[in-house]
């Protein structure tokens, strides 16, 4: 995980080389770019700068050229504006997050329509057995309950039976 200070560098630095490509370099291969990320290395000696391209594959291509054209310019800005020891060698890397995005969002549409044909197929389909396949135990009615309640219960006499050691005397 890069360090604060490291962070902090390379975010001066894609602020640096944003505004160097709109106001500085008027290379009329450059299209329209953004500067997406950067990302310094651990001994703060090569900075990689991630940028997307709006446009066709040529125009990428064209981009990329003035981008490394222009690599100097921007590095000798960064050391005017940072005034560090030593600059740090900038390399562009074309953003593969559009591309990426677009491939997901392509799978996405297929997962849709793949959906929506799965759905079409089930929408008047029926069970193969009942509704709910599962054993339930038997409602037992509210007459059945107290049946069921009286038979396991012991019968129980009105008459008092003696204690063990009374007469019959003492209970009269």
């Amino acid at each position: 995980m890069p360090s604060a200070a490291s962070f902090k560098v390379a975010e001066q630095i894609k602020t640096i080389a944003a505004q160097m490509l709109q106001r500085r370099i008027q290379d009329p291969r450059l299209g329209f770019v953004t500067i997406t990320d950067a990302r310094l290395s651990k001994d703060w000696h090569t900075c990689e700068l991630f940028y997307t391209v709006l446009g066709t594959v040529e125009d990428r291509a064209e981009t990329e050229a003035a981008l490394e054209a222009a690599k100097g310019q921007i590095r000798t800005q960064v050391a005017r504006q940072l005034a560090m020891r030593f600059t740090p060698q900038i390399v562009f890397v074309a953003d593969a997050l559009p591309d990426q995005s677009r491939d997901f969002e392509e799978l996405l549409a297929q997962v849709k329509a793949t959906d929506a044909q799965i759905a079409a197929g089930a929408s008047g389909a029926t069970y193969a057995g009942d509704e709910d396949p599962y054993r339930k135990p038997p409602v037992e009615t509210d007459d059945e309950a107290d049946e069921a309640e009286f038979e396991g219960s012991p019968e129980v006499d009105d008459e008092e039976e003696p204690h063990p050691g009374e007469t019959e005397r003492e209970l009269a």
